[in-house]
């Protein structure tokens, strides 16, 4: 019995209702692929009849399918993933291919074929497909019944110019847009739970992240650090984050807290944070700041507090995460790998001389009063020189030319 070539067929929906544009963001895709699966067993990836075909090496196991499967189902851009085989365009092939498919797809009751004739020059048209495919199944297992309205298996044939792909394993992707077709966005991100996911969903609306965090250091250690490197770690397996910039942020926020209000400290070094951010994002030509903020959820991050942060950058600030709540978040950052880095304790500069009743509906000029006394132009300076660039894998990025 021949043995087929293992393929993943990698679907996509909203990148299909693109216009003319649609083959920019087809191929953006395609790079983003080629780029992670360096070190999977693929001999190559095309673009095949409204999708993209990932073909691996001979010799691959339905395991080491999977395990590709599961590197592509988080990865910006794909809605599903499939697993299954390419064959000849010859029904009694195909009907063989279709069996080692069905064999791939797990326990099952019930299925069905989904037929999809690409090209009339082929003979068969989609509807005897099912029927012949069918039999060939039915006969192999007399003891599963065949059901139209959701089957607990579907077995695709598609027949394209030069082959055919038959799949039955699919696993739904996370949509969206391929990483580097919307621009560039400067991520605030911590340690915590939320900002990781706050990035993650940027980046799955195309945007290239370029992330900053705060460390606490010297007035604490460098433990949160390390937790902000493993987040990016996981964050880079899918192209998501190109560079973090660590800005040692404690001796300001200790200049803050021995002369600012204490019920104003927080918005003070957000908006500093925030001026920080923004330098950042001209220096790597980023077109917005992205947080984790969700309102109501903390002090900062009340409607007031938020105008106070907002009024210190002229770029559009993007909160993603504005209307989610603390179970949806959490959700978010177990399905994408982080919350448990994300649960350990690390000191960090967000506790760091936090008041014990910080304001929660803060007035601007209040606050410009409180910040007039601190020269800020000369720590943005300071900040900005002082930040240390960490790169990770993604293939849309492309570091700043040095002036």
């Amino acid at each position: 019995m021949e043995a087929f070539q293992r393929i993943i067929l990698v679907h996509y929906h909203e990148i299909g209702l693109k216009g003319h544009n649609r083959s920019t963001f087809e191929k953006r895709l395609q790079k983003n692929l080629e780029a992670l699966l360096v070190l999977w067993p693929v001999v190559t990836v095309h673009r095949v009849a409204g999708r993209l075909v990932v073909f691996l090496k001979e010799g691959t196991s339905f395991e080491e399918a999977c395990a590709v499967t599961d590197a592509l189902v988080l990865t910006p851009g794909v809605a599903r993933v499939s697993c299954g085989f390419k064959c000849a365009r010859d029904m009694e092939v195909i009907g063989r291919a279709a069996l080692d498919a069905l064999a791939d797809a797990g326990p099952f009751e019930t299925f069905k074929v989904h037929g999809r004739r690409n090209h009339t020059d082929f003979p068969v048209d989609s509807m005897a497909i099912n029927r012949q495919i069918g039999e060939v199944l039915c006969l192999a297992h007399p003891d599963k019944r065949v059901r139209m309205k959701d089957p607990d298996v579907t077995v695709n044939v598609e027949v394209v110019q030069n082959a055919a792909y038959v799949y039955a394993r699919s696993v739904r992707g996370i949509g969206g847009l391929p990483v580097g077709s919307s621009g560039k966005a400067m991520c605030l991100l911590s340690s915590g739970i939320d900002s990781p996911v706050a990035l993650w969903r940027t980046a799955r609306r195309g945007a290239t992240c370029v992330a900053v965090t705060f460390s606490g250091r010297p007035q604490t250690s460098d433990a949160a650090e390390y937790l902000v490197d493993e987040i990016c770690q996981v964050l880079q397996k899918n192209g998501c984050v190109g560079r973090l910039y660590v800005v040692p942020f404690g001796d300001y926020q200790r200049e803050i807290s021995l002369m600012a209000p204490p019920a104003l400290r927080i918005i003070l070094y957000r908006r500093l944070m925030f001026r920080v951010a923004q330098a950042l994002a001209r220096k790597e030509r980023a077109g917005a700041l992205v947080t984790g903020e969700s309102l109501g959820q903390v002090a900062s991050q009340t409607m007031e507090n938020i105008a106070c942060t907002n009024a210190v950058v002229d770029l559009p600030v993007f909160r993603p995460l504005i209307g989610m709540d603390k179970l949806e978040i959490i959700g978010d950052a177990q399905r994408l790998g982080t919350f448990e880095i994300s649960s350990q304790d690390a000191p960090d500069c967000c506790t760091l001389f936090m008041p014990r009743s910080p304001e929660t509906h803060a007035k601007l000029s209040v606050v410009e009063e409180a910040e007039a006394q601190f020269p800020i132009d000369e720590w943005v300076e300071e900040l900005v020189a002082s930040a240390e660039p960490h790169d990770y894998a993604c293939p849309s990025y492309k570091p700043p030319k040095s002036r």
